[in-house]
């Protein structure tokens, strides 16, 4: 994780009026447009899920990459074609024009529910938002539909070989050559960057600014030349990431998000929303897993296990708290405001999460989570759990690690004094490398 490829201002905190909520009687009445109220919509909802989709308690389905990206396409066609997808995004836009409600109300529906969407967890958790929040108009008009329909995936490219989780610290670079920006360099775990249609890139258009002042943000055609994709082999066999390499790439100056040298206010709002998706969003890494590990401890005759019960009752009460830190950021977002520091105590509880998660599994599926038998019927349960726990650490990684978001907190929330920063204010290009 095609469509025929489109050629591609100041940073506003709100780009779309804040859509209007239904409360109270009208909750349950139907909208000016003629679309269900909430509980009509419900049903509709629940309708369309139970025609295109599986109980998160129902076995697994495995397939292929190919079969994957095919399935979700349909499914988010699917969704376009019954006015539910890109719920609080405007119609003219390809979104569906509803409140924020309505996007609860599918969130809370369809947590039980295995979606299709895998593939555009970035593309719609992360790059969506940012096209909508700080895209030109005709960027917007551009872009939006395709990415709300899944008709084109995107990606984020922001992580280096030599800046670590300092992203501010990027040597890639962006220059001017009439109407076009020329890249140079490299980006490395770049989830889905092989299947992907385009991808947001962030790169130094100014080495002779300080190092948070010299970025910018660009919207970046992946088929284009100068840009190769390399998979990256993780250590379950999967190869999810890439490096991504741009030699000389030309894009359109035109493909600039936001303003020259303003990329740090840009990447810090991607890495909120990034932070969201993955603590306040699904995803597979973080979608609720009590009712599938609960079934999981039946087939396992590991019900009455006091211990079992325990941890599961736990995760469920965890899981519910995730979901009202989640209704709470994503209110925010539908009203058209960029993720704060909330963001990083979702990301934060969400790592904290998939762990709980990854040793309860284990500890249902005992030493069959390190060696099963092909000819066992629960090998299938345990070769998925165990991907599982190995894929779970990287939720502590991604979008910044857990020791980056205990700092967001401590100097956001908390009011803590920031850590020393001796080459604060100084040039990018005399600050010491590796």
């Amino acid at each position: 994780m095609t469509s025929p490829r489109k050629p591609a201002g100041t940073v506003a905190s709100v780009t779309e009026p804040e859509p209007e909520t239904e409360t109270g009687a009208t909750a349950h009445a139907r909208t000016d447009d003629g679309f269900d109220g909430e509980s009509e919509f419900t049903a509709r909802l629940e309708n369309f899920l139970s025609d295109h989709c599986s109980r998160i308690t129902d076995p697994a389905e495995d397939e292929g990459e190919a079969d994957g990206l095919a399935r979700t396409r349909s499914f988010q066609g699917a969704l376009v074609e019954a006015r539910l997808a890109g719920l609080t995004y405007p119609t003219h836009l390809g979104g569906a024009g509803l409140s924020a409600q309505h996007q609860e109300v599918f969130t809370r529906v369809s947590a039980g529910w295995r979606l299709p969407t895998g593939p555009l967890a970035i593309s719609h958790g992360m790059c969506l938002p940012m096209l909508n929040q700080f895209g030109t108009d005709e960027q917007k008009a551009t872009y939006l539909p395709d990415n709300i329909s899944g008709r084109s995936i995107w990606c984020q490219m922001f992580s280096e070989p030599g800046a670590g989780s300092d992203v501010a610290g990027l040597s890639m670079r962006a220059t001017r050559d009439g109407d076009e920006w020329i890249l140079d360099g490299q980006k490395v775990w770049t989830s889905g960057a092989h299947y992907c249609d385009f991808g947001i890139v962030v790169a130094r258009t100014d080495p002779t600014l300080p190092k948070h002042q010299g970025l910018s943000m660009f919207i970046v055609d992946m088929r284009s030349p100068g840009i190769e994709v390399r998979p990256l082999v993780q250590i379950s066999g999967a190869r999810g990431f890439n490096e991504v390499f741009f030699s000389e790439a030309r894009i359109p100056a035109a493909n600039l998000l936001g303003e020259v040298n303003q990329g740090w206010n840009l990447a810090v709002s991607m890495l909120m929303f990034e932070r969201v998706s993955i603590g306040a969003g699904g995803g597979a890494l973080n979608a609720r897993r009590s009712p599938e590990l609960a079934a999981l401890a039946r087939e396992m005759g590991q019900a009455s296990n006091p211990v079992i019960r325990q941890g599961l009752a736990d995760l469920h009460i965890r899981e519910e708290i995730k979901g009202y830190i989640g209704q709470r950021i994503r209110s925010s977002v539908a009203a058209g405001r960029v993720p704060g520091p909330e963001g990083s105590i979702a990301k934060l509880n969400g790592a904290d999460l998939a762990r709980r998660t990854r040793d309860l599994a284990m500890s249902i599926i005992g030493t069959a989570g390190q060696a099963w038998d092909g000819m066992d019927p629960s090998s299938d349960a345990a070769a998925r759990w165990s991907s599982f726990c190995i894929s779970a650490a990287g939720v502590s990684i991604a979008g910044g690690t857990d020791e980056v978001q205990r700092n967001i907190i401590g100097e956001r929330v908390l009011g803590l004094p920031r850590e020393p920063d001796s080459f604060k204010g100084a040039p990018w290009q005399d600050i010491p490398r590796n």
